[in-house]
């Protein structure tokens, strides 16, 4: 059965130390609308599509893209013989990907506080590696500097983010759809795990647990086993 899928796109053109790395950040739900609008088709808790022949595929349809906009010839042919990274991997509700993004769609590439000093022509900045803890100075000619910010600096009218499937603006009906359906599915859920939770206590003698306040989920009681640290 055919479906449609959301995607939110957020372009990214920088690394920590403001050298050019250009990529794409997609937003993707873990399932899709069924063609007839009825159900959610949900995919595997941590796993959507094989990232190896995706990666193929998306190097093919940039290369194909820009040979449709007459710009294959501004991109060395090596490119197309090296292989393209496209990294998939599962997070949650998306709340917290969605605020490592956010920065990215509203700011410049550094902001002032990260600036150390200007001095005998060389500018110094801060800037934290990725993976570490650790933050490190960079110290660079001023030319240099303006030149690596000026990369990041977009056309006057490109747009940064941009919205895909259920998610791009001729398609509220059909987003909503998808709302109602995932509302319900969680409702059932909950409503599921309740009488689940409900019973299991009354065969205890146990009053109900209650919901988590993140989640909304009914909290389970359980006893502690041998070598689990005790409560303070």
């Amino acid at each position: 059965m055919g479906g449609q899928v959301g995607l939110v796109g957020v372009l990214h053109t920088w690394s920590r130390d403001l050298s050019y790395h250009p990529h794409v950040h997609f937003l993707v739900p873990g399932g899709g609308l069924s063609a007839d609008g009825q159900q959610w088709l949900a995919s595997r808790p941590a796993f959507l599509v094989h990232v190896k022949p995706l990666s193929k595929l998306f190097r093919a349809k940039f290369r194909a893209g820009l040979q449709e906009a007459g710009l294959l010839n501004e991109v060395p042919q090596h490119l197309w013989r090296n292989d393209w990274v496209v990294h998939s991997k599962a997070v949650g509700n998306g709340q917290a990907a969605l605020k490592y993004l956010a920065p990215y769609i509203f700011r410049v590439a550094i902001s002032n506080n990260h600036l150390v000093r200007l001095a005998e022509g060389n500018v110094t900045f801060l800037y934290r590696p990725s993976g570490r803890q650790k933050s490190r100075l960079c110290t660079l000619p001023a030319e240099e500097f303006i030149r690596r910010f000026l990369q990041h600096v977009l056309p006057k009218g490109f747009v940064k983010v941009r919205y895909y499937g259920l998610f791009a603006p001729g398609q509220r009906q059909r987003l909503k759809q998808a709302r109602a359906l995932l509302a319900a599915q969680l409702s059932t859920e909950t409503e599921a795990e309740l009488v689940s939770i409900e019973a299991e206590s009354h065969h205890l003698g146990q009053a109900p647990d209650r919901l988590c306040p993140d989640c909304g989920r009914p909290m389970r009681r359980q006893k502690l086993k041998p070598g689990w640290p005790q409560a303070p």
